[in-house]
């Protein structure tokens, strides 16, 4: 595209930069205030599936049965079906089924069962030696999950945090299909339905450039804590 029909497509959008720039900060919202709220439920919940597992530190089989097919059914609905299927209990809670307010809710709870698996995951990956030479030396179980497990799961968590908030900007895309907000909606109002490739691609180096900006963050916190 020349100077010229690239200052002429701009005369066309005026106003675009804006509105782009306001979805962008819609996006951002979504992303963070869920992953953050999904992170304060999801990763005791995962912590509480490893340590209830068959042989784990504190084994509750009733309990990781149940929390296991909880877990298990919100990972297996898809979150576009998810996002209509809570449209009630969205607009009990936030008092709206649209707007960026109302898009947290269903991304919150679309990110819970995932970050929970992911959790337990890394969990799993701390060698038993460890728990088993704290244990012999008389550890409590609290002090095990504080000084042993998290310390040498972090890495592990953090890189589950940092899937959790790529998935997360995919899931507000789809979000704004159906009125959330953010740059899925610009990409469809002002793409898709008016046949503006232009625009939908714009949106979509956008949000290939929040997933590689994220991921590359969670890349290097990972490194610096893993010291193995």
């Amino acid at each position: 595209m020349s100077f010229d029909l690239m200052s002429s497509w701009w005369g066309e959008h005026e106003g675009l930069l804006q509105l782009l720039l306001e979805a962008l900060g819609e996006t951002v919202a979504m992303v963070f205030a869920s992953g953050f709220l999904g992170f304060v439920v999801g990763i005791p919940v995962g912590i509480v599936l490893h340590l209830s597992k068959k042989n784990g530190l504190l084994e509750h089989d009733l309990l990781n049965k149940i929390l296991g097919i909880v877990v298990n059914i919100g990972r297996s609905i898809p979150f576009i079906i998810l996002l209509v299927a809570i449209i009630p209990f969205t607009r009990f809670v936030v008092g709206t089924t649209i707007g960026t307010a109302a898009a947290i809710v269903p991304l919150t709870i679309g990110a819970i069962p995932f970050i929970a698996r992911l959790v337990e995951g890394a969990l799993l990956e701390v060698p038993s030696g460890l728990v088993e030479a704290a244990q012999a030396m008389g550890a409590k179980p609290q002090q095990i999950i504080t000084k042993v497990l998290l310390p040498e799961a972090l890495p592990g968590i953090i890189n589950a945090v940092t899937i959790t908030l790529v998935t997360l900007v995919g899931y507000s895309a789809m979000a704004g299909t159906v009125g959330g907000g953010g740059l899925g909606d610009v990409g469809i109002r002002y793409g898709y339905q008016r046949f503006d490739a232009t625009v939908m691609m714009i949106t979509v180096v956008i949000l290939v450039f929040i997933v590689q900006l994220i991921q590359s963050i969670g890349d290097h916190l990972v490194k610096s804590v893993d010291h193995r």
